[in-house]
């Protein structure tokens, strides 16, 4: 099955869009994402991605409240990701009702607590957020850059029970301009024992169909986040949110 996942982003309260991750480059496209969740699931949505963009900035959970709302309200299953930090603020989301936790940040920061949260929920819960530019893993809402790689990532963390990662190329995410198929491929190819759910890039149904090409050849390709585009019009929910996009 090809996934879709369809994305809000929370900052200051509303549901946006950045940039190549910059917070200076912000587009707000409707002030209540409580909204905007019902909306897309009344539009065919089988899948949310929730980003927390406070939280990913300021290290901690900043929209949680709103997240829980969202979460309470809705049938959809839920990932979250951003500012999730302690087995604290997992547990908070855990028990809202999230389907899947992302974690980013602490991938590096701190891989006691990424440790753990894999020992406690296992790999269907807990997702990595690897957010690549120019090929390495930034942190702390993409404003500091490491040395990992993404293949370095999952071998490291592969024998504490990965499944599944997020992989988003920073230079393509909020740009249109088509997802990173070669960085995406020498992933699958790298990592075939792990799910890869692709970000960023995507402005067309050519760009979900080229993807859907690259699962027919790397099955580890779970599916694709989209949001910029929907939120656009550049593709309408019917032609997403349809039984021959899943097949």
């Amino acid at each position: 099955m090809f996934n879709i996942y369809t994305a809000i982003d929370i900052l200051n309260e509303k549901a946006v869009r950045l940039y190549k991750g910059d917070y200076d480059q912000e587009h707000t496209y409707n002030n209540d994402p409580h909204f905007v969740a019902k909306r897309w699931q009344q539009l065919g949505a089988q899948y949310l991605h929730i980003v927390d963009l406070d939280g990913a900035r300021d290290g901690k959970l900043v929209n949680r409240a709103l997240i829980k709302l969202i979460v309470n309200e809705l049938k959809v299953p839920v990932q979250v990701g951003g500012g999730i930090r302690n087995i604290e603020s997992l547990e908070i989301l855990m028990n809202a009702g999230i389907n899947r936790a992302i974690l980013g940040s602490a991938i590096i920061k701190d891989p006691d607590f990424v440790k753990e949260a894999f020992k406690i929920y296992g790999g269907e819960k807990i997702v990595l957020g690897i957010d690549c530019k120019d090929g390495y893993l930034a942190v702390e809402g993409w404003q500091e850059s490491s040395q990992l790689t993404a293949t370095d990532i999952v071998q490291q963390y592969m024998e504490h029970g990965l499944k599944y990662v997020v992989f988003t190329d920073i230079d393509r995410d909020g740009t249109l301009e088509g997802p990173s198929i070669t960085d995406l491929r020498n992933l699958l190819e790298a990592c075939p024992e792990v799910q890869v759910i692709a970000s960023g890039g995507v402005s067309d149904m050519n760009d979900v169909n080229d993807l859907k090409d690259l699962k027919h050849m790397h099955n580890n390709l779970d599916g694709v986040i989209i949001g910029k585009a929907l939120y656009e019009g550049k593709i309408e929910p019917h032609q997403l949110y349809c039984d021959e996009i899943y097949e």
